[in-house]
C-alpha cells in the first residue's frame, strides 16, 4: 500500500470522461478507430492507473523522453492495450493493498503480451502478487526519503546507478513484497524494504518499491528513461511539432464547417489554444474575452490590447463584471465559487455564440493539470482536490460542444507549443492566472472591498518582482487577502485591518512546486509598500508551503 504520498499529491481528474475528453482528443475507447490514424506513427507507453495521485507524473516523465503516453484506469486496461498497441506498460502506485478483497489489479493478459512491464510501488506489489510472489502487511510503514543499495545490475539501472552504491529515493508504502515471483531477482534493498527493486530480465519485467516519478527520487526520471528507451525500445519522436500538425488535423476533423468561440483569458493557455485553432479553421473562430470583474489591476485592457496588436483574430470584449461579482458577493465555499463562475461563463459564451450566428463549439485552454485536479479523467479511484471552472465547474446543461486541444499537455509543453506556433514572449512567458481570477485568492466571503484591496496589493507585489528582475525566475506569484483581520499600530493609532499573504513558487509543470526563496530585504520592501499604499491592510505574510502538501492557489 502506498497511501501517504498518494493522499497528499494533487488528484487526477476531468470532466465528462466519455464526452469532453473525446471532443478533441479521441484517445479514449469511444474513438479508438480514429485515434489509430493519428498515433500509429508514434511509439507509445500505456500507463495503468491503480489509484495513485501521482500517476500523471509518470506520464510527464515518459513525455520528457519524447514518447507519447496515455493513462487508463485498471478496469479499462485490456481494451486500451488492444487499441493502443504500446511498446511498454507501466503500473502506477495506489492507496490500496493487494491483500484486500477487490483490490485494483492490471489484467493478467498484460504479462502474457510479450511487452516490457514496469511496476512502481503498489505496481510492484501487484506484479509480485499476480506472478507468484508474496506480499505482506503489518511491517514498518515508510513515507518519505530513504536510501537504497544497488545489489546487481539490470537494464533499468544501466548507466545510471552502480552496484554497491547507495542512492536516495522516495518511499510511500505500508505493505511490501516479502517473496519474489519465479524468474525475478532482487536488484536493490532498503532498510525497511529488503526487496526494494526486482527484475526479470528474460521477460523484461521490472518493479520498484520506491516512486521513480517524483522529484524526491533524484535519478528516477533517468530510470524511467531507461525503461522507455533501452528496454521498450521507443524512438522518442513525439515532439511539439508533431503534436501541432496532428492537433490541427484533429480540430479540422472535429469541427468541420462549424463555428467556434474561444474563451480568451489573456494567459498562455488560452492564447496558444486560440492560435492553434485559428491555424486549423481560420475565420470559423471568434475569440471572446470576458471581463468577470475578477481580473488583476488593468488586466482587461492589457489583454485586449496585446491580443489585437499581435493577431488578426476576431475578438469580442464582454464586460460582465457586475453579473459575476453580484452572484459571488457573500459566497464563501471554494467549490461554490468555481461552479458559479463556470455557470456564468457558459451563460455569456452561449449568448455570444448566438450573436455570431450560432457557434456550436466552445474552445478552452484547459490543461492536463486542470483535468487532473478536478474529477477523474481516467475513471480511476482517486479523489477530487478542486473543480476547475472550465472542467468540473461546467454545467451539465451546456449546449455547446467542447474543443480543448491542450487538454493532455502540461504547462511547459504548452509553452513549447506556443513557441512552435510563433507566439511572442509576452504571451508565452506570462505567469499562470486562474480562470476564476481573484475569486479564489479571496478565501472566505467575497466582497467588493476585499477585491479592490487585493487588486492593489497584487499590483504592488508584481511591480516589485519585475523591478527586481525576478519575474522570469518565478513560475507564479500572487497576493491573497485572508479572511481575518489583525490589530496594528499606524501613526500612534490602533488599526484593525486585513492580512495579505504573498505566494511565489517555482515549478516545471505545475503538478509539484516549491516556494521561491526571496531575499528577506525584498519581502520587507514589498510589505512596506503594501501597508503604506493599500488602505485596509496592516499585516503581510509570506507563504512557504510546497505542493504537496498545499496547492499553488489557496482555493
Amino acid at each position: 500500500m502506498s497511501a501517504s504520498l498518494d493522499d497528499v499529491q494533487a488528484s487526477r481528474d476531468g470532466y465528462r470522461v466519455k464526452t469532453a475528453i473525446a471532443d478533441i482528443f479521441p484517445t479514449r475507447a469511444t474513438q479508438r478507430t480514429e485515434k489509430r490514424t493519428h498515433f500509429d506513427m508514434h511509439d507509445k507507453i500505456l500507463i495503468i492507473d491503480l489509484g495513485s495521485q501521482v500517476t500523471q507524473l509518470i506520464a510527464r516523465r515518459v513525455r520528457e523522453e519524447g514518447v507519447y503516453s496515455e493513462i487508463v484506469p485498471f478496469s479499462g486496461a485490456q481494451a486500451a492495450f488492444a487499441a493502443m498497441r504500446p511498446k511498454g506498460v507501466i503500473l502506477s502506485g495506489g492507496p490500496a493493498s493487494v491483500l484486500d478483497r477487490d483490490a485494483p489489479l492490471p489484467p493478467p493478459s498484460i504479462y502474457e503480451s510479450g511487452v516490457p512491464v514496469l511496476g512502481i510501488c503498489y505496481g510492484e506489489q501487484a506484479m509480485a502478487h499476480q506472478l507468484g510472489g508474496k506480499v505482506e502487511g503489518g511491517h514498518h510503514r515508510e513515507f518519505g526519503r530513504a536510501e537504497i543499495e544497488l545489489l546487481r545490475p539490470c537494464a533499468l539501472t544501466e548507466g545510471v546507478w552502480t552496484v554497491g552504491q547507495r542512492y536516495p529515493v522516495w518511499m510511500s508504502h505500508g505493505d511490501r513484497v516479502s517473496v519474489v515471483p519465479p524468474g525475478f531477482e532482487v536488484v536493490a534493498r532498503a532498510p525497511n524494504a529488503p526487496i526494494a527493486m526486482i527484475a526479470d530480465e528474460a521477460r523484461k519485467f521490472y518493479a520498484t518499491q520506491f516512486h521513480l516519478e517524483v522529484a524526491h527520487t533524484p535519478q528516477g526520471a533517468a530510470l524511467i528513461g531507461n525503461f522507455v528507451r533501452r528496454v521498450a525500445g521507443c524512438r522518442g519522436d513525439w515532439t511539439m511539432r508533431a503534436f501541432r500538425d496532428e492537433a490541427i488535423d484533429r480540430i479540422r476533423a472535429r469541427v468541420g464547417h462549424g463555428k467556434v468561440i474561444c474563451g480568451l483569458s489573456g494567459g498562455v493557455d488560452s492564447a496558444v489554444a486560440a492560435v492553434l485553432i485559428h491555424e486549423a479553421i481560420g475565420d470559423q473562430l471568434t475569440c471572446v474575452f470576458v471581463d468577470h470583474g475578477l481580473m488583476r489591476l488593468g488586466e482587461a485592457e492589457q489583454v485586449v490590447s496585446l491580443f489585437k496588436e499581435h493577431y488578426n483574430i476576431p475578438l469580442i470584449h464582454v464586460d460582465a463584471s457586475r453579473k459575476f461579482v453580484d452572484a459571488l458577493v457573500g459566497v464563501a465555499d471554494p467549490e461554490s465559487k468555481r461552479k458559479t463562475i463556470g455557470r456564468l461563463f457558459i451563460d455569456v459564451f452561449e449568448e455570444e455564440a448566438r450573436g455570431i450566428g450560432g457557434a456550436t463549439f466552445l474552445a478552452q485552454g484547459t490543461l492536463y493539470p486542470d483535468v487532473i485536479e478536478s474529477v477523474s479523467v481516467t475513471g480511476g479511484p482517486s479523489v477530487t482536490i478542486k473543480s476547475h471552472h472550465n472542467v468540473g465547474g461546467l454545467p451539465q446543461r451546456m449546449n455547446m460542444q467542447l474543443v480543448e486541444p491542450l487538454r493532455e499537455l502540461f504547462k511547459d509543453e504548452v509553452r513549447a507549443l506556443g513557441r512552435e506556433l510563433g507566439l511572442p514572449d509576452v504571451f508565452v512567458g506570462r505567469h499562470p492566472f486562474p480562470g476564476p481570477g481573484l475569486a479564489i485568492r479571496c478565501p472566505g466571503e467575497i466582497t467588493r472591498e476585499k477585491l479592490d484591496i487585493l487588486r492593489l496589493a497584487d499590483a504592488v507585489y508584481i511591480d516589485e518582482i519585475r523591478k527586481a528582475g525576478l519575474y522570469d525566475n518565478v513560475w507564479q506569484a500572487f497576493a491573497v487577502i485572508l479572511p481575518v483581520k489583525s490589530v496594528g499600530v499606524m501613526g500612534d493609532y490602533r488599526t484593525y485591518e486585513y492580512v495579505v499573504g504573498l505566494r511565489a513558487v517555482t515549478s516545471v509543470d505545475g503538478m509539484t512546486a516549491d516556494f521561491f526563496a526571496f531575499d528577506m530585504k525584498f519581502l520587507a520592501q514589498v510589505a512596506t509598500r503594501i501597508i503604506n499604499e493599500v488602505k485596509g491592510v496592516n499585516r503581510v505574510v509570506y507563504d512557504i508551503t510546497s505542493k504537496p502538501p498545499g496547492t499553488i492557489e489557496w482555493e
